[in-house]
């Protein structure tokens, strides 16, 4: 049972983080209409933030703070001098969010070579509940993933702002008719999404080791789990996420990790094969 209650905790800490990526992932598309094929590289700069704010001598608190909001500040900057003028070519638009990704991951491994670097967690120590003994940093991820999913959700539903983000993605349209300004918004959800995944970046890099190619798994998964969840919505990301996330990390307890990985995209396929619009796809 122990070891059941173990296997549990460290599969949802794992999701914790795929539900940061995915629900940037899923902003981003469902407004959009565009993949952010960068969106691997950014959770990249947030965990490479929080490494050079240690490597300078900062507490790692001051990187991870950090991480969202350049990473976020990045994410507008892409959004309003390469993204803006693509909207009506979303295959260009997915292509340059490729090429800027890979830009931004061949100049982390220019920074920090070949190497696996590793950042010590934050918060040390762990909590026994009984012979159950519960990592003091997971526990702080699962409770920083939860406050976000909470604000999130509090800032869409009960917010004008978010009344606003929700009138630009259900029918843009009449959003400008109304006189809100679309591209505001588009800007801002493009930042929001990135910021978060700066944030994902910055909480998993104590758990994993730094390298150049850290974003590009968690990017798969990303996208697996929109694919599962749907576009039009902010549940169905979010949903997807957990499937995802919850097969991802469970799977390798039984079986091998390379065929735990395959037997994922598997059920991935399956799934979108049956039920091309997600779980919660919009119904407009």
């Amino acid at each position: 049972m122990t070891q059941f209650l173990s296997a549990c905790f460290e599969i949802l800490a794992f999701t914790s983080v795929i539900v940061l990526v995915v629900l940037g992932l899923g902003v981003i598309a469902s407004m959009m209409g565009i993949f952010n094929f960068a969106q691997g590289e950014f959770l990249l700069l947030g965990a490479y933030t929080t490494y050079a704010a240690g490597q300078a001598g900062l507490p790692l608190w001051c990187g991870m703070l950090a991480a969202p909001f350049l990473v976020g500040a990045l994410g507008f900057v892409v959004e309003r001098f390469a993204i803006r003028r693509l909207y009506a070519l979303p295959v260009v638009a997915m292509l340059v969010t490729y090429a800027i990704g890979l830009s931004l991951r061949e100049s982390v491994r220019l920074a920090i070579g070949g190497q696996y670097l590793s950042v010590p967690e934050p918060v040390q120590g762990s909590l026994a509940i009984g012979e159950l003994q519960l990592s003091a940093w997971r526990l702080t991820v699962i409770a920083i993933t939860l406050c976000v999913m909470a604000g999130c959700w509090l800032l869409i539903t009960r917010t004008a702002l978010g009344l606003k983000v929700r009138a630009a993605l259900e029918n843009p349209a009449l959003a400008r008719a109304s006189g809100i300004s679309t591209n505001a918004m588009y800007g801002g959800t493009f930042a929001f999404g990135s910021a978060l995944a700066g944030l994902a970046g910055a909480l998993l890099v104590p758990s994993f080791s730094l390298h150049a190619d850290l974003g590009l798994g968690f990017l798969i998964q990303g996208f697996v789990a929109v694919m599962v969840g749907g576009v039009g919505g902010f549940a169905g990301p979010l949903a997807g996420a957990g499937l995802v996330g919850l097969l991802s990390a469970s799977l390798p307890w039984f079986i091998s990790s390379t065929t735990a990985e395959v037997l994922v995209f598997v059920v991935a396929l399956v799934f979108v094969k049956f039920r091309p619009q997600g779980l919660f796809a919009s119904r407009a």
